[in-house]
């Protein structure tokens, strides 16, 4: 008898175990998009107090790590590999070489290691690819196969892909900052021109269809070609350009300059930049349809964020004029800091969509953090001290 239920135990511990191992290399569990990227309570608590406005580095950092400390928090439990929250950690990496603080590189380390540096399940698709930027940063670090293998496999697909003449491969404007770095790093990392070529022709593919060369800004996508706002202008989503500006300035410092190409870059750049800059409201925050802020009065914080960098990094590598642009990014920062709450959550960014829309000032999404910390890690490197 005793031998029986020595064996049984034991076999209770070896199942029990097996289970533990299961569920550890087990894949995670799909997540709701929309859930895991935030939420808009109706009462989110008083905004914050003593958040300095000066332009100078301790100041930055202290807001920086107040809200990257807060997001880290909220997110645990939601965490995963989707376009929403590639946003977030170019930010959280960013923040973590800024600041000096390693907690918000090694959660997004973690998240990597969790999904085995896989891409997306959607192939081709720029939102599903858009991680593979994260993981090239962490092969940098160290250079280990298994975290450049699932990207480069998955470009390589990318670039075998036939095309389709009845529609573009990034057919809405966000993509350009979704896929265009990810090829531009790859083709750095690799030391392999055919990933830059691919991305330089699909840019100028989705230029051509998106890009208002007298507006100067990018339609999100072939549906606003013929729509308009209200007030009878033309709508321009102010996130969508935004990921736009900051996908430019992304590419741009990875693009050899050398590159035959890179002066049209440059040239769009520095248009995109003088027209964002010429929409700015007079409280630094830009709304969520450039062309019609009335109609959308809310402060939009996620499009101000990826603006404030774009303009900022184009300051810090003389692309931009710094007595014209320092105080755009100045004036935008400054606004953005009175819209964190005392536990640091950053309010007012508009939740997932395509268009200009209404949303709570309470409103808070993992992109507009990752922009908002992307921001705050280049003009530190302008403020000087």
């Amino acid at each position: 008898m005793k031998n029986t239920r020595f064996l049984l135990a034991v076999l209770m511990l070896a199942l029990l175990a097996r289970g533990r191992s299961y569920a550890q290399n087990a894949a995670p569990a799909p997540i709701d998009e929309r859930a895991a990227a935030g939420d808009q309570p109706d009462d989110p608590g008083p905004l914050a107090a003593g958040l300095s406005p000066k332009l100078k580095r301790p100041a930055i950092l202290k807001a920086m790590k107040m809200v990257a400390d807060w997001q880290i928090k909220h997110s645990e439990g939601r965490y995963n590999i989707q376009w929403t929250y590639a946003a977030l950690y170019d930010g959280l990496l960013a923040a973590s070489k800024t600041t000096g603080d390693p907690r918000y590189h090694d959660r997004v380390l973690q998240v990597a290691r969790d999904n085995h540096w896989e891409l997306g399940p959607r192939f081709g698709h720029a939102d599903d690819g858009a991680i593979g930027l994260t993981y090239l940063a962490f092969y940098n670090d160290d250079h280990q196969p298994e975290r450049l293998t699932p990207t480069r496999d998955g470009m390589d697909k990318l670039l075998a892909r036939p095309n389709d003449p009845q529609k573009n491969l990034w057919w809405w404007c966000d993509a350009l900052y979704m896929a265009p770095p990810v090829l531009a790093e790859l083709s750095v990392t690799t030391r392999d021109k055919r990933y830059l070529d691919f991305m330089d022709r699909e840019w100028w593919l989705t230029s051509s269809a998106l890009y208002d060369p007298a507006e100067h800004l990018y339609y999100r996508d072939d549906r606003f070609l013929t729509m308009h706002e209200a007030n009878g202008k033309k709508i321009f989503w102010s996130r969508g350009n935004g990921w736009v500006l900051a996908g430019l300035a992304f590419v741009l410092q990875r693009m050899p300059q050398d590159c035959p190409s890179r002066a049209k870059y440059v040239a769009q750049y520095k248009e995109m930049a003088e027209r964002i800059a010429a929409l700015q409201p007079a409280d630094g925050v830009w709304r969520a349809s450039l062309l019609d802020p009335d109609s959308y009065p809310n402060p939009e914080i996620s499009g101000t964020g990826f603006f404030t960098y774009g303009i900022a990094w184009g300051i810090e590598n003389g692309l931009l004029d710094r007595k014209k642009y320092l105080p755009v990014v100045t004036k935008s920062w400054q606004g953005m800091l009175s819209h964190i709450y005392a536990d640091g959550r950053l309010g007012n960014i508009q939740p997932i969509g395509g268009e200009p829309g209404k949303f709570k000032p309470s409103s808070s999404y993992v992109y507009g953090v990752g922009a908002f910390l992307l921001a705050g890690s280049e003009l530190s490197q302008l403020s000087g001290k």
